[in-house]
């Protein structure tokens, strides 16, 4: 059986699952979100073998979701911060964390919170250009027909960080 290659697929979903579908590089993302940057504090948040979360860290700053910075010489260490490209990622956790919570966390002890206000955040995915709700009973989807070129990623000036 021939491997599809998702890279290549006319999907973003398919294409966003390419970098990012193995759990572990959810839960670094994830991590990388509460402000975590460096290797140690990551192997100690997941628990995930050095060697394992090494080639986590190195596929996330190839996708270009993560970037390495130096910050000690001797010896060489360096810390991964999220890119622009990562921080957008942002919409897909919390709405993973927010079904997950729903679902499957019946206590309810898992919660999101407003940093300033302290309040509990309960999301909601808009549409950017009308301010609308998105639910299932108002959109569908369009797959470009065979051959067209997919949409240009959109520049900083289109999504400012």
């Amino acid at each position: 059986m021939r491997r599809t290659r998702l890279t290549d697929a006319p999907c973003p979903i398919a294409r966003g699952l390419h970098e990012v579908a193995e759990s572990w590089s959810l839960l670094i993302l994830r991590d990388a979100m509460r402000g975590l940057t460096r290797f140690d504090e990551f192997q100690r948040s997941i628990g995930l073998a050095t060697n394992m979360l090494a080639r986590r860290l190195q596929t996330l700053v190839e996708a270009g979701l993560l970037e390495r910075r130096p910050y000690q010489e001797r010896p060489p260490r360096h810390a991964y911060h999220l890119t622009a490209k990562g921080r957008d990622f942002l919409p897909v956790l919390v709405a993973m964390a927010d079904w997950g919570n729903r679902w499957l966390m019946p206590d309810g002890a898992f919660r999101l919170v407003d940093r300033e206000t302290g309040r509990t955040v309960d999301p909601l995915l808009i549409d950017r250009n009308t301010g609308r709700a998105i639910r299932l009973e108002g959109i569908r989807s369009e797959m470009p027909a065979a051959g067209t070129p997919p949409a240009a990623a959109p520049t900083s000036e289109e999504h400012p960080e």
